[in-house]
């Protein structure tokens, strides 16, 4: 990112690893919706900054403090790498490394993944070995997706048999579809408008589609539960009308669960009246991807397991010389994609 709408390929040195930290040579790595906000300007201008934070690699250097690993390994880092040290997350919440989203570093305030070669701070917490039954593609959705995805089931509350609407089949609203059936949801209604991504909700999970651009998706939901609205609502695309309708069609006492990037806009508006003026028990709860090698390494077993195949969700695979179409195609929704594999070798 050479600024706000301003993207190329350049040449930089291979990164160093301090004490605590590990440089992965790259072998293949996701592109995400969030990078393409960052380049349009959502967190501000960013000057000479690799983007990138979906991505595995083969460990290549490894810092003197730093044990566990050795030079070889087949590795993945989540998106998010926070330092396990600071005030936030000794109290719980290490997304929040030292500050409000501190624990986003790559493509923020450090390079990220998109290169050949890049670095991985407080390795032994945030890095984790790849099993050998698991294949690269499956393991970069441990980074990032499936993380977020999970999380925004997690964060529902949904009771055992509950109800649930998820608003948005992207890549992270079919994640969430697959954990609240993971979670246990008795009813899961995915709100979708693109066929391929009803399809894929379909085989995520999802009971109901709810095809917003035919019916009205709050009043389908409220018929679709008896008139109650869900237990839990989770809103998987970081928009303002799709933020109201979770708020809408959540039943007094349940949980709207955020896990959608905001990247537009000063504010974030909660309609009054369905709210309950504010006192209707309903539960806003937002966060950020989770990560940290514990975490990651459940992902991980998931996936050995045949729990879920998030690899459902590639749609198109390119070398790293093709990078910017990527970045084409992820920007304006083009040849019905979902998500773009970087081949690195």
């Amino acid at each position: 990112m050479h600024g706000i709408g301003k993207v190329g390929i350049v040449d930089k040195p291979i990164p160093e690893p301090g004490p605590n930290d590990v440089i992965l040579k790259t072998t293949s790595a996701l592109i995400c919706t969030s990078d393409v906000h960052t380049v349009g300007g959502a967190i501000g201008d960013r000057k000479n900054l690799t983007l990138g934070h979906e991505a595995g690699g083969i460990v290549y250097k490894i810092g003197s403090a730093v044990t566990g690993f050795k030079e070889g390994d087949r590795c993945v880092v989540n998106a998010i790498t926070p330092c396990y040290k600071c005030q936030n997350c000794l109290r719980g919440f290490p997304s929040q490394c030292g500050e409000a989203c501190g624990g986003w570093k790559y493509a923020n305030i450090k390079d990220g993944s998109f290169a050949e070669y890049f670095h991985v701070n407080d390795a032994i917490a945030n890095l984790v070995k790849v099993p050998d039954d698991v294949t690269d593609e499956a393991a970069l959705y441990t980074t990032d997706m499936m993380a977020t995805g999970f999380m925004g089931a997690e964060h529902g509350n949904t009771p055992l048999g509950g109800s649930v609407a998820v608003f948005g089949q992207g890549p992270v609203g079919l994640m969430a579809t697959a954990g609240a059936r993971l979670l246990g949801a008795g009813l899961i209604i995915a709100v979708e408008s693109v066929p391929k991504r009803q399809e894929l909700a379909k085989y995520y999970g999802a009971d109901v589609i709810v095809d917003f651009s035919k019916v009205d998706a709050v009043a389908e939901i409220k018929r679709l539960t008896g008139g109650e609205g869900v237990d839990t609502a989770i809103e998987a695309l970081g928009m303002q009308p799709t933020f109201e309708n979770c708020v809408k069609a959540t039943r007094p006492g349940g949980t709207i669960s955020n896990c959608g990037y905001h990247g537009k806009g000063e504010y974030v508006k909660i309609p009054r009246v369905e709210w309950g003026f504010g006192m209707a028990d309903k539960t806003i709860r937002t966060g950020l991807c989770p990560g940290g090698s514990e975490r990651m390494g459940r992902l991980l077993r998931l996936i050995q397991n045949g729990r879920i195949d998030p690899t459902k969700l590639t749609t198109h695979r390119m070398p790293f010389s093709d990078i910017e179409k990527g970045f084409r195609i992820m920007a304006n929704k083009e040849d019905g994609v979902i998500k773009p594999m970087i081949l690195f070798s």
